[in-house]
């Protein structure tokens, strides 16, 4: 209720322009039927204004008159921006053939002369299409729905924001190369807002250009190095392509603002594994296992940290060994059936000589096999 009264607000403010039109007898029924209901906002004054303005193009002469068609492309658009719910009961097809309407006289030499007027008819125009366009998305209509914001755009090319309605339902029905594009005009004009950096990144690496992702990505940090998502989304990316060189600077202020997060906790404690620092990598995992003790991978990673730190030199082989085989034990009840973790018990229990557990260990990889 309050949108609607708001549009009726928008429009009894649009028609307080003086119109360009000269004031001919043929006219005054429509003149005075839009003055009425710039008065009295009652939509029947619209209904009679239209029937009139209709009445003025009878022959070929009439069709191309410039001041009648100019008059009926207002008061078209007039319904078409008023009249959401449609009460006056215009067909389908009405919003099109005003729009068809409006390109044809557009065109025209004299047309300078109702420029206010055409103006405002555009604005009627792109705004109807951009209703049309959220109609068709809330309905899951995406196609239809990029139509009607494509028309909008040619109607209102300065308004940014039907660039952010077309990315996203073009996202929404799967053509990722123009949501993306879309997206990445966006960005250009608008690198602070989250949500097109983040919705752009996602894109980018569902295309598989990982690159293109950390480029936005490292943008939106620039402009936002305090925005915790973006922090987290350039971290993911190193840490899905294995770059523990690129994603050590990061943990540090990743695992601030996530203190109490066991995954974010992992990915910090695997990368300090796979950049061979371990007593970090070992205080991590500790943590991550405290924080979520039915995690998996933390419990295995730790159990293999300690089987690589009994393999080096100048360390305290029984120590870590005999860590080793505790943790990996305890992995191992939590997956019986995960070779890998089998397999490095095997290597430890024959490190150890320990032959009642190593028997053990081959019947059940035996079992697995």
């Amino acid at each position: 209720m309050q949108q609607r009264r708001r549009i009726k607000l928008l429009i009894l403010a649009l028609f307080t322009t003086s119109f360009a039109f000269g004031q001919s007898e043929a006219l005054k029924v429509v003149v005075n039927n839009l003055a009425f209901y710039k008065q009295k906002g009652d939509l029947k004054f619209l209904a009679n204004a239209k029937k009139s303005a209709d009445s003025l193009v009878v022959t070929k002469k009439d069709s191309s008159d410039l001041e009648k068609n100019v008059y009926r492309i207002i008061v078209n658009s007039s319904i078409l921006y008023t009249d959401s719910l449609n009460t006056l009961g215009q067909p389908d097809t009405f919003l099109d053939q005003t729009a068809a309407l409006f390109d044809l006289f557009a065109q025209k030499g004299r047309i300078y002369k109702y420029q206010p007027e055409m103006d405002y008819a555009k604005r009627c125009i792109a705004n109807v299409y951009i209703r049309k366009g959220f109609a068709l998305t809330k309905n899951n209509d995406f196609k239809n729905a990029v139509d009607a914001f494509q028309k909008a755009k040619k109607y209102a090319p300065g308004q940014k924001q039907i660039n952010a309605y077309i990315a996203y339902a073009s996202n929404k029905l799967g053509n990722l190369q123009d949501a993306a594009k879309y997206y990445t005009n966006l960005i250009n004009t608008d690198s602070t807002s989250v949500a097109y950096l983040e919705t752009a990144s996602t894109i980018y690496k569902s295309l598989g250009d990982t690159a293109k992702a950390l480029q936005i990505v490292k943008k939106g940090r620039r402009l936002l190095p305090q925005n915790k998502q973006l922090l987290h989304d350039e971290a993911n990316i190193y840490n899905n392509k294995k770059d523990y060189k690129a994603l050590e600077p990061l943990l540090i202020p990743l695992i601030e603002s996530n203190v109490n997060n066991p995954d974010i906790t992992f990915v910090a404690a695997n990368c300090y594994d796979n950049l061979n620092q371990y007593d970090k990598a070992e205080s991590l995992y500790l943590r991550a296992i405290e924080l979520n003790g039915a995690a998996y991978e933390p419990v295995f990673n730790l159990g293999l940290l300690y089987f690589k730190k009994s393999t080096l030199k100048n360390n305290n082989d029984d120590k870590n060994i005999t860590s080793a085989i505790l943790w990996l034990e305890k992995a191992n009840e939590m997956a019986p059936k995960d070779k890998k973790c089998l397999e490095l018990l095997q290597i430890a229990y024959t490190k150890t000589g320990n032959q009642n557990q190593l028997d053990r260990v081959n019947n059940r990889l035996e079992q697995i096999n």
